[in-house]
């Protein structure tokens, strides 16, 4: 939740695309609606472990990230949806890594590109 002029306010619920945070043990510990929607299909899975959710190689490319403090962007397409992934490590207030955030977006099949001086 954020804390804005007195008000606390969560608002990744307001967004159109999912947000799922973990801790740098890989613990799920936020997930906004959509990211709900989208993963949560017979449980729940705040609480959960990404290791229990992923195959070994995603598992490890988590763990890097992590630990080399790197950013991982690519599409992928599923059911007829293109989404854009891009999953980053997140830091606590002493600039070390506290775990990692993914945003997952639809985007459209043709995506206009721009180039601006």
């Amino acid at each position: 939740m954020l804390y804005f002029w007195g008000m606390i306010e969560n608002y990744f619920e307001y967004v159109n695309f999912a947000i799922t945070i973990s801790d740098k043990d890989g613990n799920i510990i936020y997930m906004n609606d959509k990211s709900k929607a989208t993963f949560q299909k017979d449980k729940p899975l705040i609480g959960a472990n990404l290791k229990d959710c992923h195959q070994l190689k995603s598992w490890e490319k988590i763990q890097s990230l992590l630990t080399h403090k790197e950013t991982n962007v690519y599409t992928i397409e599923k059911n007829g949806v293109k989404k854009l992934i891009y999953q980053t490590p997140w830091y606590n207030s002493k600039n070390e890594v506290a775990g990692l955030i993914e945003l997952s977006l639809i985007i459209p099949f043709e995506l206009p590109h721009f180039v601006r001086s």
